[in-house]
């Protein structure tokens, strides 16, 4: 349109760094970070980002390069979030459950020029490094972040050639007069996030400062985040960049209360003490925090709203968090849509149903939030979108601007992920006639059972419902006759019994004969550090197995 001008008064790339200077501008007294006795204010937080993204640069780190990270969601996981981007870098924080070899596998493939690590997680970095050192691989310099209120960890390091640095004696070796490398392009890369390896080999998802800048603040809104909440740490903030809030919290200049160990006990006592208004966690914690023995739980002092998401959330689960005080957030998202993508918004109409009813409803994953363009559940061959019956199952499908720009070093997988001009899942679900949608199963995951389609979110649902029943998972088990049949692992409560023929006849008396599990393993379940049970580890336990014997294995 003529008279249009796009110029530097009207259009600045997106970033989410511009978050951290409005809270210091705005709110600069306000505690922005607690971790039991450490306290920074928004000042101080801008002050040290600024200091520590000098350092990075004077050790040589350049636009474009990646600093990785190890570490739990403490202060310092919290500020590198600020002071890389703040050095032109991408961030690449690392899970903490993965061992040496595969950090040094993830190290190689992101070509980090460093790498922090807390001191709790030293030893697999070194491990890391050394395994790195046989293959003759460029090794990235090492930074270690020591527990404030402990001495300094000490590691036989012989034989390494890399460098060791400290975090704090980095950090104030950086200059106040540092000039912030803001993105040139918002489409430059922010963050570099590795898959969780539920399925398979982690894949890096990249991350833009666009993107993350309009999740961290879709991600405010449908958590009804107003200005100052005070915010938990319970997501790993090395998970999606902690559901984008990392970012998100600062936008609202909220206070991050940083712990490092996650426990019902923990949980209740800081709600208790910082007066926490929101949170968030995998389904995991939710149970975690219902079956908390009641020594450990006390009285919310208001309400605390918590988002969940990472695998649909049982029912019977929601109820039972909402009897406690805490407002239930159910959204739904995968580490390539920068975490939260969809979200279940409450209803006025449900106000009137049955809570059985309401918790039913809202265990679904609903629609887009407001930063996503679109959701949908398609036939993954013709493209065509699934009728709104309930019923009919179909791929969950995406677009929008909060989708990664791709994989790196993998421009196959990127345009397979994208093929269609949408971002496919690999999660199957079905669209409710009133436009939400509901995942039945990964596509990896559906039991093909004589023909018939199970959905193991369906049958771990009804697991869950069973009074001794803590956690569960269902996997495929190989079947002569019928291919395969349900094979329920499962982890009862404490103090609690039951057999695999109670587990059984609890399903069959609550599903199709079918559906019901043909045989059942009483175990603890392998888990990401995100909560997500890597059901992987439970289909080789299963297909070791082989199959039932056959005066067991009828419908």
């Amino acid at each position: 349109m003529d008279g249009m001008d796009r110029c530097s008064a009207n259009y600045v790339p997106l970033t989410p760094i511009t978050f951290l200077e409005r809270s210091a501008a705005v709110y600069g007294d306000r505690i922005s970070l607690a971790y039991g006795r450490v306290q920074y204010t928004w000042r101080e937080t801008l002050l040290r980002c600024t200091r520590l993204a000098s350092a990075l640069v004077r050790m040589g780190i350049a636009r474009g390069d990646v600093v990785a990270a190890l570490a739990p969601n403490i202060p310092a996981m919290y500020e590198l979030h600020f002071a890389v981007p703040m050095a032109g870098a991408v961030l690449c924080s690392l899970n903490v459950r993965h061992d040496a070899a595969m950090v040094s596998t993830l190290l190689s493939h992101s070509e980090a020029k460093i790498i922090v690590v807390d001191y709790q997680f030293e030893h697999i970095v070194m491990g890391a490094i050394k395994a790195m050192s046989e293959r003759r691989e460029k090794i990235p310099l090492v930074v270690i972040i020591n527990e404030y209120d402990q001495p300094p960890s000490y590691i036989d390091r012989e034989g390494s050639a890399s460098e060791y640095l400290e975090f704090e004696s980095l950090l104030e070796s950086g200059k106040l007069d540092f000039k912030i490398r803001r993105p040139k392009y918002e489409l430059d890369p922010i963050a570099l996030n590795y898959t969780s390896g539920t399925t398979s080999r982690p894949k890096g998802v990249i991350y833009s400062h666009r993107g993350a800048y309009l999740n961290a603040l879709s991600a405010v809104l449908l958590n009804d985040m107003c200005s100052l909440p005070v915010y938990l740490w319970v997501v790993p903030m090395f998970h999606c960049n902690g559901w984008s809030l990392t970012w998100g919290v600062a936008a609202q200049s909220g206070t991050n209360i940083c712990q490092r160990n996650v426990s019902a006990k923990e949980i209740f006592e800081n709600i208790s003490l910082h007066k926490v208004t929101h949170m968030g966690g995998a389904p995991t914690v939710l149970n975690m925090i219902i079956n908390a023995p009641t020594s450990e739980q006390k009285p919310l002092p208001r309400k605390v709203t918590m988002m969940t998401g990472g695998a649909p959330p049982p029912s019977h689960v929601l109820f039972k968090m909402r009897a406690m005080g805490f407002l239930i957030v159910h959204a739904y998202g995968l580490t390539e849509t920068y975490g939260p993508a969809t979200v279940c918004s409450w209803k006025p109409e449900w106000d009137s149903l049955p809570q059985d009813k309401q918790a039913k409803l809202t265990s679904r994953q609903g629609l887009q939030h407001v930063g996503l363009e679109e959701v949908d559940i398609k036939d993954p061959v013709t493209m065509e979108s699934a009728p709104a019956d309930g019923k009919t199952i179909g791929e969950v499908m995406v677009r929008g601007n909060t989708v990664m720009s791709g994989y790196l070093k993998d421009l196959k997988a990127t345009r397979e992920a994208f093929n269609g001009g949408w971002f496919r899942s690999g999660d199957l679900g079905v669209r409710h006639p009133d436009g939400y949608i509901e995942l039945k199963d990964r596509s990896k995951d559906i039991i093909i059972s004589g023909g018939e389609n199970i959905s193991s979110i369906e049958v771990e649902s009804v697991l869950f419902s069973h009074p001794s029943v803590l956690e569960a998972a269902v996997v495929g088990r190989p079947d002569d006759r019928w291919g395969e049949t349900p094979c329920a692992f499962v982890k009862l409560k404490d103090g609690c019994s039951a057999s695999e023929e109670d587990i059984i006849k609890f399903c069959r008396e609550h599903l199709p004969h079918y559906m019901a599990p043909r045989s059942v393993v009483f175990k603890d379940l392998p888990k990401t550090s995100t909560g997500k049970t890597q059901k992987f580890i439970l289909k080789e336990e299963a297909k070791a197995m082989g199959s039932l014997p056959k005066q067991t294995s009828k419908l």
